[in-house]
This record gives C-alpha cells, structure tokens and sequence, in this order.
C-alpha cells in the first residue's frame, strides 16, 4: 500500500500514519504539507495507491487543488480529508472525480476500512445512519446558536461558554501539536490537570477529541486569546 498523505496539521497528519503502519506494516507513506509539495511529489511519477487531501491545507484554494490533481493525474485515486468540510463540499468533490471523504471525526480503524474499499475500486463515503446523510467531518456549536436542553415546561437554551485564561493557554499547545507531557512541563501543571483542561475545551468547542479542538480553534482564529 503507497499512500500520499498531505495535512498541514501535524498532530493529526502523524497520529493517523502511525495507526496505518501499525496495522498495515508493508504500508509505506509518503507524506506532504501542502498543495505544492502533492504536485512536486506526484511529478515524481511515484506509484500511488492513494492520494489523501486535507481539504483546507495551504495552497488548495477550496476545491481548485482537487481539480488540479484529477485533471493532471486521472488515473490516480483521490480522496478529500477534511475537519471542516461541509456536505456541499464532499458532493461537489465526488462530482469533480474524488473516489471518497474521510471526514476527521473517523476512528483511525473505520478511514482504514475506507482506503481499502478505494484501493478495491470502490467508492467511499461514510452515511450517519441516524440522518442518512454524508457523515459531518466536525461538531462545532456556532457562535449564534447553541444546543437546547429538552425538558420541562419549554427549551432552554445554553448560551455558549468561554475558555478559562489556562484552557486558552492549553489550547495554544493543541494547536501546535503538543502532547500532554510537554504541556504539562511548559505550564509546571500535572498531566492529569492537562487532561481535564483538554476535557474542558473539547467539550466548550463542540470537539470530540483533542485534534478535532486544534481544527476548531485553528477555524476561529483563537491563536493567543481568550473566546
């Protein structure tokens, strides 16, 4: 199995080829930053099995690099990788030649399923059974809307919560990658309070897991503030 796998986000780019070589270990996986290292690669003309393609990575221009690499290279496969990406998006995409989305909510298990599927010639889209729509590649609460408890004499709304001073500090090391350990040493807390920190802010973003917090806030522009 020869993979490109290109992400600007590190954290989640190196946690997903360590899960693939792990279970698959003849996998060999060339890995690129963005849309100018894909083509460098690609030009290369190395045998590809697969091309994943982190829909907001620099130089991608929304869809414009898919439509440039389908155009360029037909005979590869392509699929979009994206943490937010809308069902327009992926529709659009798999019009424009896309062989499948791997939204970045995915177990690592399920988006290996997924590339073996494309590899045997399949296409590839993950449905929420419970909308029997296209699988949401994130869980954001807007900032003008927030969920409704269900109960009593009428709906409640929860207007949405700021980030403490500390979450907002432990988020900044989330954006770069860090794991615990080093937020732990950086900000002389104890990794079990880094842990309940990153508890916090997954849960005030609408985040089901650390990366998916990073994307969110990286989406916000929350780079050395407090929201």
């Amino acid at each position: 199995m020869r993979l490109l796998l290109a992400d600007d986000h590190t954290l989640f780019r190196d946690a997903l080829v360590q899960y693939i070589e792990r279970a698959e270990p003849d996998a060999y996986t060339i890995l690129a930053r963005d849309l100018h290292e894909v083509m460098d690669i690609m030009e290369g003309a190395p045998v590809l099995d697969l091309v994943l393609l982190d829909f907001r990575m620099p130089g991608m221009n929304g869809l414009e690099g898919l439509s440039k690499i389908t155009t360029t290279y037909p005979e590869v496969s392509v699929a979009l990788l994206s943490g937010l990406a809308e069902q327009t998006d992926v529709e659009e995409a798999m019009a424009m030649g896309a062989r499948g989305y791997f939204p970045k909510t995915m177990s690592g298990k399920a988006m290996l399923n997924g590339i073996h599927k494309i590899m045997d010639g399949e296409i590839f889209l993950p449905i929420d059974h419970n909308t029997n729509q296209i699988m949401a590649s994130y869980s954001r609460i807007s900032d003008n809307f927030a969920p409704r408890v269900i109960g009593g004499a009428r709906d409640k709304k929860i207007p949405p919560q700021k980030l403490t001073p500390r979450e907002n500090d432990v988020l900044q090391y989330l954006m770069r990658g860090a794991p615990n350990k080093e937020i732990a040493r950086a900000l002389d807390l104890q990794v079990v309070t880094v842990k309940l920190h990153v508890r916090g802010i997954c849960r005030k973003l609408g985040a089901k897991n650390r990366t998916q917090a990073a994307l969110i806030a990286q989406e916000k522009n929350m780079n050395n503030k407090n929201s």
